[in-house]
């Protein structure tokens, strides 16, 4: 029970909770060390809360301490190390987790009263990777454990121990302890020689080394002689007397030293004396401030350290008391109960999930006043915590400066002010915060003698006797004192001083301890995870990695070989004890202690209580304790929904791996891996944790169902399964189960949709598919378009639903619900999907007519070509999406509309040359679907469906598709004129496959004139055209644009004759005729007197087009001779200029002229005078290409004389072009000399160029000469 100060009431009894007992003491077992199980029993599980800590019973790793009946008086743990004080008064530093003894010395010959290390806490020891901590601790660790004293004597004098131990800042600790003997020791761990042993002949309760200790060599104690001494230096190695004792030697050693001439044996400085006893001393974690307890109360003093110079006065000035409770019983036990005091580092507390709801709850006054003090200063306050008796209380020391309010002005060095109170009904052994809103209370119980006979008829609540505490009971039939009830450990809520959780701890022996034997020590939390220890077991590797699944993935190979190395140990041990019949308890202590306990090795705070022959260990349950308490209370459902949220739950569980644990390996094999690449390894322990996973979750579901099955929860049940379930085998059972329930409707919509490996049985499929075709067919329609056709035998199904049409009272005139034929129509859309499904796609498209379900229709005609199917019911397609209403009333939009998507694919087979135009319009006729084959030949002649292809002849196909409504040429016409006059006319325009006398016929029929017109221009008939134009549209524009269209002088005689009495037609023939007749011939035609209105401007406009048509005309010729002259001009200098020619390259033995004699007389004619008449009646030859005009020689490649060429194509030398037709001109040009040697040789004289140039202008002005003499000729 718990009553907090400021009226906060009582706290309910927490149910007790016995953990199980260990049968065996730890010193008895030398065969095996088991984890005790701590579990609380408790009958009444109903209402069985959840604990938050689980425990561990550490006494089998400190069996050295516990050794030749020796007990633990003194306990303290701090950073990596235990310490632990006897009352043989032997001092043990161990090392954690690994329990290893790093030192063991005698420091007294009675009782330890209190152990005190400097500094505290110390610090964590250096993260080290794994190798490298190995290597050190195999190169300073001794192999085998230092030998202990069996049986060390009470007066034994003190001998430090001889084992090496690394000097890090982890080690460099100072041990001190105080015996009911009147000494106090202070040891280094490091230093065996650095040891101080000072006597004050008076039992010493408690010691306190400064934070400082190293160099400042003080501490406090205090004892029964009621005085709180400050002892400073002291000589290492040394035992010494304080001066407090009265002495003569310790006088004479005190006046000697402080004049100089004797040893440094240290100072003592009594702080404080004359109020009773002195039971505890603590620094505060800064060291600026004290705490002690005497039989008067609770003091708290300014320290030495830290102080700043203005506040050097106030060193070891007390700010603060708590006087002691009044209450009944205080006088007498004041001095018996040892008090508990705590300085807590807020900082290092962690929260749990229940913090922030207790922190949104209302909170206490004081609660709410301490957040407003932290919030308000910036300066860190410092907590403490004072449990001493059955009452607590929570104090904040404030830090020091000027004063404010009343003691404005004043300098003070820290300022106590207490939070809260709380009154226990036990006695505290110890307390502690577990979290920042979470008090940890270890309460010493004894019952009352009314309650005693009544507590041992309650079951949960009567302690099991200690097997291993023989003098546990008294021997006599008298009892001397009352025996004490097991220690609990008690949580309690700050804010609202109620007890959240008490456990009842079962130690060894606990009927006749007492409150003071018991002790509780705080491990907080590290703030760094220190760095993986030695080689571990698959518990520790899943731990240290952090119980995620990932973790465990990337260290699979340091877990599959751990747990190789586990199992090969435990199935070995019974073949060595075989072999080795004897094994001493110091080789199984060794053993024991290499081992790393699996609670330590866990993150999160850590809680250990002592008592004389006991140690355990309590820490935060874990997940996978979690889950194992909601298993165990068939909390199935949150078990479940656990182990899905945190995977690492399982992973972190070495009896869930051990499950699927790879086989042993032997030692041969397991060397020879270490050869090979672990990456197979890695995956393949990844794969096993998932699979332990998944084995779990489907365990935890199945015991989920089954208990909701048994409770008759079948809809939840069926929730679960589609949660839960994974296999097929799973689903089979399960499945089977809700149908011989009857239970369909619950389990159905969680069966699996998606094919299963290995599949789920089709039967089961088909089984609620025949249940619900006969009971519930909307269910069925809903099933099918979940459940993937694979899933049953679709032919199966298929058979059940024809039966339904064929032997079932499902008609399509039937009525259910209300509605007609719902029944036929689901089960002709599920045989639809089914044939699709099945790959029967023409009967599907049936069930789909029958249904008028257009869209699907016609999805499965275009994709698979299933025109052909409805050829033969053409309107049956056209009217799948209309109604009869719709057929009698709509609109003819809304009906063409509704049936575009059915032409325009009529209209495209139509253009492949599937179906005919003739079949479909046949078809239509014979059901006097008139307007239907308006909507199918108006799509042919548009070529819709063209338009949207992507191909450069479109204009061919559109004529070709046009070319398929001329075969029904008039009834085109007819439903045109009936139904689209525009069309009509582009119709009739275009086409000339129609009938004229039809055309006009029905033009006639509907008084279409401007049809009636075109028909007659077509036909001959101009003049009707005209006079229909004139005399029914009475449109001057367009009889004069049709006269104009004809040509035809008649024509514009007859419309001039009509118009000469109409003054409108004279204005706009004025004004519009132009230039197709002469206007003077109009105007003269104008009969006198006629009043026309607008003749003015009707004649201006006509001069003014006459006037701009001969300005048009004038431009238009001047610009054409301009562009002929431009073009003569460019075809008279082309011809002028010279041209490229080619030169005949000729063999080397051609010859010319062939060389013969010349003969003397021919017929009796001298030769000569043959000659001379043949050059005077010589023929004019034509020159040969490639030959020169004047001495007709060819032309060569290496022509020396200039060529001259004409358009004409005759080439000259140029000697030649110049002597042509002037045989008196030189025939040397003027670019050639005679030089010296009477040779032609190239001259460069400026003259003969101009010359040269000047007579060959002259020359060829006129163009070639040989065109030139035959133009003149």
């Amino acid at each position: 029970m718990v009553e907090a100060s400021g009226d906060q009431g009582d706290t309910k009894n927490a149910k007790g909770k016995h953990p199980e007992r260990d049968e065996n003491h730890a010193a008895e077992d030398e065969e095996r060390v088991e984890e005790s199980d701590m579990e609380e029993e408790d009958d009444d599980e109903g209402g069985e809360d959840e604990p938050k800590l689980k425990y561990a019973r550490l006494t089998a790793h400190l069996l050295s301490v516990y050794r030749n009946g020796d007990a633990t008086s003194a306990f303290l743990v701090a950073g990596d190390k235990m310490f632990v004080g006897t009352h043989y008064g032997n001092i043990h530093a161990i090392s954690l987790p690994s329990f290893k003894t790093l030192r063991f010395y005698h420091a007294h010959q009675a009782s330890i009263s209190c152990i005190s290390i400097s500094p505290f806490p110390p610090p964590l020891p250096t993260a080290l990777p794994e190798g490298v901590s190995r290597v050190a601790s195999q190169a300073q660790t001794p192999k085998r454990a230092p030998p202990v004293k069996s049986d060390p004597g009470r007066n034994s004098s003190y001998t430090p121990p001889a084992e090496v131990i690394p000097n890090i800042p982890s080690n460099a600790v100072y041990i001190g302890t105080s015996s009911i003997d009147g000494t106090v020791c202070v040891q280094s761990l490091v230093d065996i020689k650095d040891v101080n042993v000072r006597n004050f002949a008076r039992p010493v309760q408690a010691v306190a080394l400064s934070p400082d200790y190293k160099n400042d060599r003080a501490y406090l104690s205090g004892g029964l002689a009621g005085n709180l001494i400050l002892t400073v230096g002291g000589r290492a190695g040394s035992i010494s007397t304080s001066t407090t004792t009265g002495t003569a030697a310790a006088t004479a050693s005190g006046w000697l030293g402080a004049v100089g001439l004797g040893t440094n044996t240290g100072k003592d400085t009594i702080l404080h004396s004359g109020e009773g006893a002195i039971s505890t001393i603590k620094w505060s974690l800064s060291g600026k401030y004290v705490a002690w307890i005497n039989e008067h109360g609770l003091k708290i003093m300014r320290s030495n350290l830290q102080l700043e110079s203005a506040d050097a006065d106030a060193a070891w000035k007390r700010i603060g008391h708590v006087d002691r409770p009044q209450d009944d019983g205080w006088e007498e036990m004041a001095a018996v109960w040892k008090g508990r005091v705590e300085w807590i580092d807020e900082r290092s507390l962690e929260t749990d999930e229940d913090d922030k709801a207790r922190e949104t709850s209302t909170s206490s006054p004081a609660t709410s006043k301490l957040k407003q003090q932290v919030s308000k200063s910036n300066m860190r306050i410092e907590k403490l915590l004072v449990g001493w008796g059955g009452t607590i209380w929570i104090i904040n020391v404030h830090p020091g400066g000027v004063g404010v309010g009343k003691n404005a002005g004043e300098r003070s060095v820290g300022r106590p002010e207490i939070i809260k109170i709380l009154r226990m009904d036990c006695i505290v052994s110890g307390l502690s915060l577990y979290t920042p809103t979470l008090l940890l209370v270890l309460a010493y119980t004894t019952p009352d003698e009314e309650e005693d006979e009544e507590k041992e008829h309650l079951k949960g609540h009567k302690s099991k006797a200690s097997t291993t505490s023989t003098s546990s009971e008294p021997r006599g039939g008298i009892r001397h004192r009352q025996n004490a009830l097991s220690p609990e450990l008690r949580l309690i809520d700050l804010n609202t001083s109620q007890e959240v959780d008490t456990d009842t701890l079962t130690v060894s022996r606990f009927e006749r301890l007492s409150a003071s034997d018991y002790h509780l020590g705080i491990l907080p939390a590290p703030r760094a995870t220190p760095i993986a220890q030695t080689p571990r077991g698959t518990l520790e590797t899943l731990t240290g990695m952090g119980s995620g699944m990932w973790n465990a993935t990337i260290n699979a190979t340091a877990l599959l070989s751990s747990s190789a190395a586990s199992t090969h140990s435990k199935g070995s041990k019974d073949s060595d004890s075989k072999q080795s019949g004897t094994s001493s308890a110091r080789g199984n202590i060794s053993q024991r202690n290499t081992a790393v306990h699996p609670h330590l090795a866990a993150p999160g705070i850590k809680i250990f209580i002592h008592s004389p022959y006991d140690c355990i260990l309590a820490t935060k349950r874990e997940l996978s304790d979690h889950l194992s308490w909601l298993l165990e209370h068939q909390k199935n459902q949150q078990a479940w929904e656990l182990i899905d949220e945190h995977p690492e739950v399982i992973s972190s569980s070495p009896e869930k791996l051990a499950e699927i644990g790879p086989p042993t390996p032997d030692r041969a094999q397991a060397s020879s891996d270490d050869f090979y690449d672990d990456a197979s390894t890695v995956d393949s322990a990844s794969r096993l944790i998932y699979s332990a996973v998944e084995k779990e979750k489907r365990r935890v579901g199945e015991l989920w169902i089954q208990q909701l099955i048994k409770a008759n929860d079948w809809a939840a049940a069926g929730k679960v399964c589609g949660k839960v379930l994974g296999t097929a085998q799973q689903w089979e059972e399960h499945v089977y189960s809700f149908v011989a329930a009857n239970k369909y409707d619950e389990i159905t919509p969680y069966i699996p949709t998606i094919q299963l490996r290995p599949p789920l049985k089709s039967e089961i499929y088909e089984a609620i598919l025949g249940f619900y075709v006969g009971r519930n067919r909307p269910k069925v329609r809903e099933l099918l378009d979940q459940w993937p056709p694979d899933l049953f035998n679709i032919e199966s199904v298929t058979t059940v639903l024809e039966n339904q049409l064929n032997y079932r009272d499902v008609r399509e005139d039937s009525v259910e619900d209300g509605l007609v034929g719902r029944d036929w129509r689901i089960v002709m859309e599920s045989l639809g999907k089914l044939h699709v499904a099945a790959g029967k796609p023409r009967e599907a498209l049936k069930c789909y007519i029958k249904l008028q379900d257009a869209d699907i229709a016609m999805m499965l005609i275009k994709e698979y070509h299933l025109v052909d199917v409805v050829a033969d019911d053409i309107p049956g397609l056209i009217l799948l999406r209309v109604s009869k209403e719709q057929e009698q009333s709509a609109p003819i939009e809304e009906l063409k509309e509704a049936t575009s998507e059915a032409i325009a694919l009529l209209v495209n087979e139509a253009q492949h040359g599937l179906i005919r135009p003739e079949v479909v319009v046949q078809q239509l006729e014979d059901k006097n679907m008139t307007l239907y084959i308006f909507f199918y030949l108006s799509s042919l002649w548009k070529g819709e469906s063209i338009e949207g292809r992507a191909s450069e002849n479109i204009q061919r196909l559109i004529d070709e598709s046009r070319t398929l409504v001329d075969e029904f040429a008039d009834l085109t016409v007819h439903l045109f004129a009936s139904y689209d006059r525009e069309l009509l006319m582009d119709f009739l325009t275009k086409s000339t496959r129609y009938t004229f006398e039809k055309a006009t016929q029905e033009c006639e029929e509907r008084d279409f004139i401007p049809e009636l017109v075109f028909l007659f221009s077509k036909t001959g008939q101009a003049k009707r055209a005209l006079y229909l134009i004139i005399g029914r549209l009475a449109d001057v524009s367009q009889a004069i644009s049709f006269a104009k269209e004809q040509n035809d002088d008649d024509l514009w005689e007859d419309l001039l004759e009509y118009s000469m009495d109409k003054p409108r037609f004279i204005r706009g023939l004025l004004e519009e005729v132009g230039t197709a007749i002469n206007p003077i011939t109009l105007v003269r035609r104008i009969p006198e007197g006629l009043e026309i209105e607008g003749l003015r401007e009707g004649l201006s406009r006509m001069i003014k087009e006459h006037d701009l048509q001969h300005s048009i005309s004038k431009g238009v010729a001047k610009v054409l001779r301009g562009e002929v002259a431009v073009a003569q001009n460019s075809l008279r200098s082309g011809q002028r200029k010279g041209v490229k020619f080619d030169v005949v390259h000729k063999p080397e033995d051609h010859i010319d002229v062939a060389a013969s004699d010349v003969p003397s007389t021919i017929d009796g004619v001298c030769a000569s005078d043959l000659a001379k008449d043949f050059v005077a009646h010589k023929p004019k030859q034509e020159p040969k290409p490639g030959h020169c005009v004047g001495c007709r020689e060819p032309f060569s490649e290496y022509e020396t004389e200039t060529l001259v060429g004409f358009a004409c194509g005759h080439v000259f030398h140029l000697s030649h072009l110049l002597s042509y037709q002037h045989e008196s001109r030189p025939v040397t040009p003027p670019d050639v000399e005679l030089d010296e040697n009477g040779e032609w040789a190239m001259t460069h004289s400026v003259g003969a160029k101009v010359t040269h140039a000047r007579l060959l202008r002259d020359k060829i002005r006129d163009g070639c000469p040989v065109c030139a003499s035959i133009t003149v000729s």
